[in-house]
């Protein structure tokens, strides 16, 4: 199975039973929608909810941190997911949230897991089918594992200030990450990570929501001033679309783009940590 499947590809692997199917959308405040209530309302047959608000660390003041491998193991054995499932997951929001549940899953040990390359948007401009309710599935084993090799937090990036042994990648847009726009949360500074590079995400994306070209991927990280032979570290304003530049850095080869889980929502907030304005230099 590969990283991005069509929505060709999965129709014709729809009901196959080692095949699970992830609806991970996430709306932000502003975004004034539920999640929840639109998957209900309709989603990909046999597709479950993965709410990744509620599968994270909640003892954590910052958003969407990473819980332990505990609670994630007992959430996914919740939804059906187990050991040797091969699981693909799709949203339906503009901050393309699926990428997030991609990042989790691999961290925590599922070792098959695809993106629906347009989401549920394309699948229904396609008049695929669909159908509405809280599905009904039965509980399967998955592992209690963790690799966090590919995690970062506050006390690394800072550390990275010294060594520059990562690069670093902000997915914001260009606004936020100038500082020429506020930040939507509450008591967050404006402005970058020192050093930091900038691509926002709606740059990998074509307007039908499905993935840019390689080549096109490729150029935008290239045009960033990254080098993707080398570590790179992916931030994000909490940790959600983030995920989509590693996921990015995954199709085009790269060995494990970071993330830094804390985000903005940490490095913002705190009245110590080094922050610029403008653009990247």
């Amino acid at each position: 199975m590969n990283l991005l499947v069509s929505t060709e590809w999965l129709a014709a692997e729809l009901g196959k039973s080692d095949l699970r199917v992830i609806d991970a959308s996430l709306f932000l405040p502003a975004h004034n929608r539920n999640a929840r209530a639109e998957f209900e309302a309709a989603h990909i047959p046999g597709a479950v909810f993965f709410d990744i608000e509620e599968v994270s660390d909640s003892s954590s003041p910052f958003p969407h941190m990473l819980p332990s491998a505990e609670k994630f193991a007992s959430r996914m054995q919740a939804l059906g997911l187990g050991d040797g499932s091969r699981v693909v997951v799709y949203d339906n929001s503009p901050i393309k949230s699926s990428a997030r549940a991609w990042w989790m899953l691999t961290l925590f040990g599922a070792h098959q897991v695809a993106i629906l390359d347009g989401g549920f948007a394309k699948w229904q401009a396609e008049g695929r089918a669909i159908e509405s309710g809280i599905p009904v599935v039965r509980h399967r084993h998955f592992t209690v594992w963790a690799d966090k090799a590919l995690v970062r937090d506050k006390a690394q990036i800072t550390e990275n200030l010294r060594t520059h042994a990562e690069q670093v990648v902000d997915a914001r847009p260009e606004a936020r990450f100038t500082g020429a726009e506020p930040e939507a949360r509450p008591n967050l500074r404006r402005g970058h990570i020192p050093g930091s590079r900038n691509i926002p995400i709606d740059r990998l994306f074509n307007e039908d929501g499905t993935w840019r070209p390689l080549d096109d991927i490729r150029a935008e990280f290239t045009s960033a001033g990254l080098d993707l032979s080398k570590p790179i570290v992916a931030t994000c304003g909490s940790g959600i679309t983030a995920a989509v530049l590693a996921f990015a850095g995954a199709l085009l080869g790269h060995p494990g783009v970071a993330i830094y889980d804390g985000a903005w929502s940490e490095w913002g907030a705190s009245p110590t940590t080094p922050i610029v304005t403008g653009p990247a230099v």
